[in-house]
């Protein structure tokens, strides 16, 4: 299964072979998705130790391809094939990945990420959930908020304090939290898009396993920071899945449905976050609305077009760099700084091409008004993921070598101290 014995040809013509003769509308996405990852479709990048195949991102990209091609619905969505597979294949034991790799890659559990809390953010360190030894057990006491997918998750990837007297960046665990248990409170957060797509969690003597303490006690900013590393490159790398989406785990309902529905379903999403995903929307908008012959809208397209593709080869490359042991420590930041400046001239240009309608909300418009819920959602994605001030900082000081940003302390009287 390894990439260097393999003709691009002979893998594009597995898939489409494979795709004919397993591809079956008529399944549950549950069945689907088992059989996706008997297969190692799902995520054919991943190590083949991890249900993946090893391939190059060229080859990924070719699978995917194919199984978009045949009309079929591709792998879950969702924070455990972004986030928690990858970090887990990287740090988790033998047992841990044989415990969690599997629900993961066929969706039958949801993850979500409990890592900023109110006064931890952007300077995540400074968390404040502790984690207390009980024989087997940690028991963990803290709130984390900004928890996307918090409502339907089944697991948390959880960072918490186990040892209180260490510096900040020292003393932090990685755990594998159970989501359905009394000492988990999740509270949604409603946004102005009318979603709640984040929640708060509240944590009260919740109990998780010393097994399921990922990468090694007080590692846990180490192990953080391969999940973040992650998430920006995610971020920044579009959606790369075949036809269809959905979210995975058994609180989304989604699971014992027709997987053919997925593909007829318009599935939408706030995020023109899939390098053309957007273009492609705005485009056939800008032909309906008779406005793709306005010279201004014209070039907004070319420059919105140039960035998806900007941000897929880039995407590819950071993959490619990553699969040899070669990945620059900035090239996540940077493809989530380019997601930004692409959801701000996405921002910019849906109402343009609307017009007056772009003032309108709901299905009835045209469009069916995503792109007037991709306007309201865009100040978030600046935001999450680490904001872009962070982002421009880490690509500064990691990347270019350029010396640390001024600090200053104050006291409780705003006086700065010597």
């Amino acid at each position: 299964m390894t990439n260097t014995v393999l003709d691009p040809e002979e893998v594009r013509a597995e898939v489409r072979a494979w795709a004919q003769e397993f591809w079956d509308p008529e399944l549950t996405v549950a069945q689907w998705w088992q059989i996706l990852m008997e297969a190692r479709w799902t995520v054919s990048s991943w190590p083949e130790s991890a249900l993946g195949r090893g391939y190059s991102a060229a080859f990924a990209r070719i699978v995917s391809d194919e199984l978009r091609a045949a009309g079929a619905v591709g792998g879950p969505a969702g924070l455990g094939l972004l986030l928690a597979g990858p970090t887990i294949y990287t740090h988790g034991t033998l047992e841990q990945q044989e415990r969690y790799l599997t629900t993961i890659v066929n969706g039958q559990e949801a993850w979500c990420q409990l890592f900023s809390e109110p006064s931890a953010g952007s300077d995540l360190a400074s968390l404040q959930t502790k984690a207390v030894r009980d024989g087997d057990e940690w028991v963990i006491t803290g709130q984390k908020v900004w928890t996307s997918g918090g409502a339907v998750a089944d697991l948390g990837m959880l960072l918490a304090r186990t040892d209180p007297d260490a510096p900040k960046h020292k003393g932090i665990s990685y755990f594998a939290l159970p989501m359905d248990q009394a000492g988990v409170d999740v509270r949604p957060l409603r946004e102005m898009t009318g979603r709640a797509l984040f929640s708060e969690v509240f944590i009260d003597e919740a109990r998780v396993s010393n097994d399921a303490v990922i990468g090694g006690l007080n590692n846990g900013w180490a192990v953080a920071n391969t999940t973040l590393a992650f998430e920006r490159a995610g971020l920044g790398g579009g959606g790369s899945g075949a036809g269809g989406a959905a979210f995975p785990g058994p609180k989304t309902g989604v699971l014992n449905t027709r997987v053919g529905d997925l593909v007829k379903s318009s599935g939408r999403s706030v995020q023109p976050s899939a390098f053309g995903g957007s273009f492609q929307l705005f485009s056939d908008l800008a032909k309906k609305l008779d406005r793709h012959s306005d010279p201004m809208i014209r070039q907004r397209l070319a420059e919105l077009y140039s960035l998806n593709e900007i941000g897929r080869f880039t995407s590819l490359r950071a993959k490619a760099a990553r699969s040899s042991g070669k990945e620059s420590g900035a090239i996540g930041n940077l493809s989530k700084l380019l997601m930004s400046r692409i959801t701000r001239l996405s921002r910019d240009l849906g109402p343009e091409i609307l017009g007056a309608e772009g003032m309108l909300m709901g299905p009835s418009t045209t469009g069916g008004g995503v792109v007037q819920e991709m306007t309201l959602f865009a100040p978030a994605p600046s935001i999450y993921g680490g904001s872009d001030e962070i982002q421009k900082n880490i690509i500064g000081e990691r990347g270019l070598g350029l010396a640390k940003e001024a600090f200053v302390a104050v006291n409780g009287r705003g006086e700065a101290i010597p």
